[in-house]
């Protein structure tokens, strides 16, 4: 790297000069000489307080980790002979993810003979889908793997903005 564009601290333009006097200038301010952009012809550096550009790249990055939502997927597992008590406190905890904003699954697990009783347990998913319409959305169609079936749900204020 004999020659390199140089940009001065406050973004002016100085021209292409030798990589060595580019150094000089830096030291000679009190700044670093930092290679912006390496694939140029010739390359693009820059004279800058290196410490302040990343403390201030860091910072925004913390700002926008803040402001951003953290979307949880979470799980409630049914059977197909539930009661309606257990039933109605499953319910009540699908019913506060969705309105925290989390994305909820729904796994109805089959045991043992309760397989060849399929239908009771589609039930069961069908009540559950029609007792969270009003707070969330199916995000896909009832997938049956295996000894289970599983419903993923989507808050409804998601599914406003994904369309």
């Amino acid at each position: 790297m004999k020659e390199v564009r140089l940009i001065g601290p406050s973004g002016e333009q100085m021209g292409i000069v030798p990589t060595r006097d580019a150094l000089q200038k830096a030291q000679e301010i009190g700044l670093d000489l930092v290679e912006v952009a390496s694939q140029a012809s010739p390359p693009v550096c820059r004279i800058m307080d290196y410490s302040k550009y990343k403390y201030e790249q860091e910072k925004k990055a913390k700002e926008a980790r803040k402001h951003q939502k953290i979307m949880h997927l979470k799980e409630i597992k049914f059977k197909p002979n539930i009661e309606e008590h257990d039933y109605q406190v499953k319910l009540h905890h699908l019913k506060k993810f969705l309105t925290r904003g989390d994305r909820t699954k729904v796994t109805m697990i089959f045991r043992g003979r309760q397989m060849s009783h399929i239908d009771i347990g589609k039930k069961v998913l069908d009540r559950v889908t029609a007792d969270l319409a009003e707070m969330g959305e199916l995000e896909s169609f009832p997938k049956k793997e295996g000894r289970s079936i599983t419903l993923n749900f989507i808050p409804k204020s998601l599914s406003q903005v994904k369309k």
